[in-house]
């Protein structure tokens, strides 16, 4: 089992769109198993490759009993109904600030055989498909908080302890790549 360090906030991979996976071998089926055992902690709903460093366009989750991972994901459909709940991240350790996002959301992907997947997701896992979509393509969830509350946050950051501490990711400036003891990683406690 390998669980991964959290690269922080301030880390450029963390803003960087990611590569797609072009090749499924051994690589591969190591970064998924590094991120199913980095997101198979108490507290976590998901972790995207950039999240532990790595430039590839994969993540995994872990909702309500679902687990698993998808690689080359693409939101494909969203719902207009949106829900606007707390929402953290593992790489901002100790916000939690409310983020609107669908209600409903499908992710196409593939799997290490190159078979297509498909994830639908309501409420929680909605959220999650999103925040991890994201991430895969350079966004926090801090860039779509509203104006105030983006200030607020960016306030926070500043003064946490963790921020530009050095990143277990190569040539970064985020944290050490703690656990971000938080009760859920999307909308708090489960």
């Amino acid at each position: 089992m390998t669980m991964r360090p959290i690269v922080y906030f301030g880390d450029p991979v963390l803003t960087a769109p990611t590569t797609p996976v072009t090749t499924f071998d051994q690589h591969t089926e190591a970064l998924v198993r590094d991120l199913l055992d980095t997101v198979d902690a108490p507290g976590r709903a998901g972790v995207a490759a950039t999240q532990i460093g790595v430039g590839l366009r994969v993540f995994s989750y872990n909702v309500e009993g679902r687990i698993g991972y998808v690689i080359n994901p693409e939101i494909a459909e969203l719902s207009e109904e949106v829900q606007d709940d707390g929402e953290g991240c593992l790489s901002v350790p100790g916000l939690w600030y409310p983020t609107k996002r669908a209600q409903h959301a499908v992710v196409t992907g593939v799997d290490l055989r190159n078979e297509p997947v498909t994830l639908h997701g309501s409420g929680l896992m909605a959220r999650c498909l999103q925040h991890e979509t994201d991430h895969l393509d350079g966004v926090l969830y801090l860039d779509r908080l509203e104006r105030d509350d983006r200030r607020a946050a960016m306030r926070e950051v500043r003064q946490s302890a963790w921020f530009l501490r050095e990143s277990p990711s190569v040539g970064g400036s985020g944290g050490t790549g703690g656990t971000g003891a938080l009760p859920s990683a999307f909308g708090g406690a489960r």
